[in-house]
């Protein structure tokens, strides 16, 4: 058992967690990162999309953009294709192994203490102090601190055994690298033959490389094999370059994420984008807000779940109506069969819809809500002859 009494301990280095151990370690905090893999950013799953306003938050160098897009090919299930392009740069390509690292090499020079090849197997909540129990390196450990920060991604086994509920739906995004031609932009392909419920994609990375993924509710890996050898990749991906990698994304928030001397933050609070699945910039807002209410906390000698509660009351009033709106709107798109989908890209296409969307100030990378509410908007002022055919009803007929 370890004689340090730490101010906090963090259980995870992905960006969230490397975040808040930057926050608080440059307060004066004594923080330690809890990782089990043996550094930042090893084996990964994640596409690296984020806008540059999220990238500029996290004040790290451009040295780990692969490249900026600005704009996107979209596929219908018969193959229509829907490109959308502004001026401006919407999103930059990172290289997720290099941006982790770059975060966590950022709270170590602000004095944080990283521990890998660390897996925490419990915790314990005491009046006074946390207890961490790990393995590190095949040798049994325990740690304390005065508070925890779950930032472990999604792994309900932790939250569960601290009392604070379980998200219950989820997702499983599967990636690969491939060596590509003729992939200049990002690409989107919505099918349920091809992603049930979701979307596949194939984003470059380089001249020849590009990263092509998908999510699905299961089976992912083989939903994946199979979009490799569509008529959408074939002769265009060379080979695969890596294994394909597998991750379960939440759909939906932790019923608590607050305890006494306890925060949960990122993918393991279910502050993720259900429309993308995206979790970097939710969870860093989420991290941003977590360290703030806990710097407070730590200086005031007050740990209680009832003082830490002002950061669930936080980050709801930021992102809960949008993770909620989200997922209210990826059930719905989960319910279309592939000719509703057809019809809802002609009415994007020929009604115009689409280029007003992304040109009207409801477009936000990061915040969909809006657009997803002027987009139905939109959708009201189309002929109504020409919608028929998405609404289930109409397939008998």
């Amino acid at each position: 058992m370890s004689d340090q009494l730490y101010d906090v301990i963090i259980v995870g280095a992905g960006p969230a967690g490397s975040y808040a151990a930057c926050e608080l370690a440059s307060a004066g905090c004594r923080v330690a990162v809890l990782e089990q893999k043996e550094a930042p950013g090893l084996d990964v799953c994640c596409t690296g999309i984020i806008s540059p306003e999220c990238f500029d938050s996290f004040g790290i160098g451009e040295e780990v953009v692969l490249a900026r897009a600005n704009s996107a090919g979209f596929f219908s299930p018969s193959g229509k294709h829907l490109r959308l392009q502004t001026e401006r740069v919407q999103a930059y390509v990172i290289d997720r192994p290099s941006f982790d690292r770059a975060i966590a090499s950022r709270a170590l020079s602000q004095g944080a203490s990283y521990l890998f090849s660390c897996r925490v197997t419990d915790i314990a909540i005491g009046k006074d102090k946390t207890e961490v129990r790990a393995l590190r390196n095949s040798t049994r450990e325990i740690l304390t601190a005065r508070a925890i920060i779950l930032a472990s991604g999604f792994k309900p086994g932790l939250s569960r055994k601290l009392g604070l509920g379980k998200i219950k739906r989820f997702a499983i995004g599967a990636q690969v690298e491939v060596e590509a031609r003729d992939i200049d932009e990002v690409e989107i392909y919505l099918s349920q033959q091809i992603a049930p419920g979701f979307f596949a994609w194939l984003v470059p990375t380089s001249p020849d490389k590009a990263l092509a993924g998908l999510l699905a509710p299961s089976h992912a890996r083989s939903h994946l094999e199979k979009f490799l050898l569509s008529p959408f990749c074939r002769g265009r991906i060379i080979r695969q370059r890596t294994k394909i990698s597998q991750k379960a994304i939440p759909l939906g928030v932790l019923p608590r994420t607050c305890g006494d001397r306890l925060l949960v933050i990122g993918d393991a609070a279910g502050q993720v984008k259900p429309t993308t699945g995206g979790g970097i910039y939710f969870g860093h807002l989420g991290a941003k807000i977590a360290s703030g209410v806990l710097k407070e906390a730590l200086r005031a000698d007050e740990l209680t779940a009832a003082r830490l509660s002002t950061y669930q009351g936080q980050w709801k009033a930021k992102m809960g109506k949008e993770i909620s709106l989200g997922c209210r709107a990826r059930q719905v798109y989960a319910r279309l069969s592939d000719r509703q989908i057809e019809g809802v890209f002609n009415m994007l296409d020929s009604g115009g819809i689409a280029e007003a969307l992304l040109n009207s100030p409801d477009f936000s990378f990061d915040w969909h809500s809006r657009l997803i509410l002027a987009g139905l908007k939109k959708s009201l002022t189309y002929p109504l002859q020409k919608v028929r055919h998405l609404f289930p009803g109409e397939a008998g007929s």
